[in-house]
C-alpha cells in the first residue's frame, strides 16, 4: 500500500534533498511540500497524508513548529504519523514530541539522515504506529534521567519555559495563548504539566501560578 507523505522544510536545499529521498521510494507518494507551519497545516487538511515529515523549526517563529504540528496532529489527525527532523540532541525537544505518547512519532537528526534508508524506515514505522528515536538523542535522554537537574526548570520543555515566562509577566491563559499563537487549551495543558513537574498538582490554581512564577524568577535572577 502506498504511504502518502507531506513534507515541510524551510531550507530550500534540504527541502529539495529530502524531496528526492522520499520520491525515490516506490512505496511513497509525496502529495505536498511546504516551507512553514501554516502551509504545513493547510497541506495536511487538503491532502490527508499518512505521514508528515517536518523540520523542527520553521517560520513563522522558528522555535518549535515541528513539535506544534505533531501536537496538532495528535489532537486532530491522531492516525497520521510524524517524522521530526532536527539538529538538536537536547532531551527537551524529544520529550516535547513524545509527551502525548510515542506511537507514530520519530525524531531524527538531520546530520545522520545521510541516505534514503533511515528516513524511509522511519516513515514506514510511524505509518504503522511505531516510533523511532535517533540513538544519540536516546543517549542524551538517559544522561538527563541519570543526573539530577540543577533546577526544576531543567525538566521543562522549550514550550513550557515560554509559557512560564509569559505567566511571570502576569498574563492570563487567554493572553498567553494570543501571544504565542496557540489555543487556550494548549496553554492550560502545558501549565498543568509545569505544575506537575514542580510538585504543585494539589495546590489551588492561584497558588500554583504564584509558586511556579517564583521558581522561574528565582532561577533567572540567580536566586
Amino acid at each position: 500500500m502506498t504511504i502518502r507523505v507531506v513534507l515541510a522544510e524551510d531550507n530550500a536545499l534540504l527541502r529539495e534533498g529530502i524531496t528526492r529521498l522520499i520520491s525515490s521510494d516506490a512505496e511513497f507518494e509525496l502529495v505536498g511540500v511546504g516551507s512553514d507551519y501554516p502551509e504545513l497545516i493547510e497541506l495536511i487538511t487538503t491532502h490527508e497524508p499518512d505521514v508528515v515529515v517536518t523540520d523542527i523549526r520553521m517560520p513563522p517563529t522558528g522555535t518549535d513548529e515541528g513539535i506544534r504540528a505533531a501536537a496538532w496532529l495528535r489532537e486532530n489527525r491522531p492516525k497520521v504519523g510524524v517524522v521530526v527532523l532536527s539538529q538538536y540532541t537536547a532531551p527537551a525537544y524529544a520529550l516535547a514530541l513524545l509527551e502525548d505518547g510515542s506511537a507514530g512519532r520519530a525524531y531524527l537528526l538531520k546530520e545522520r539522515v545521510a541516505g534514503a534508508s533511515e528516513l524511509s524506515r522511519a516513515i514506514r514505522v510511524v505509518a504503522e504506529g511505531g516510533s523511532v528515536i535517533d540513538p544519540l538523542v536516546v543517549d542524551e535522554l538517559v544522561k538527563a534521567r541519570s543526573h539530577r537537574p540543577k533546577s526544576d526548570l531543567d525538566w521543562l520543555t522549550p514550550r513550557e519555559t515560554e509559557i512560564l515566562s509569559e505567566m511571570a509577566q502576569g498574563k492570563s491563559n487567554g493572553a498567553i495563548a494570543k501571544s504565542l499563537g496557540v489555543s487556550e487549551r494548549a496553554v492550560e495543558k502545558h501549565s498543568n504539566s509545569i505544575f506537575a513537574k514542580f510538585g504543585l498538582s494539589e495546590e489551588h490554581d492561584l497558588n500554583r501560578r504564584v509558586k511556579a512564577v517564583l521558581v522561574y524568577l528565582g532561577k533567572n535572577t540567580g536566586g
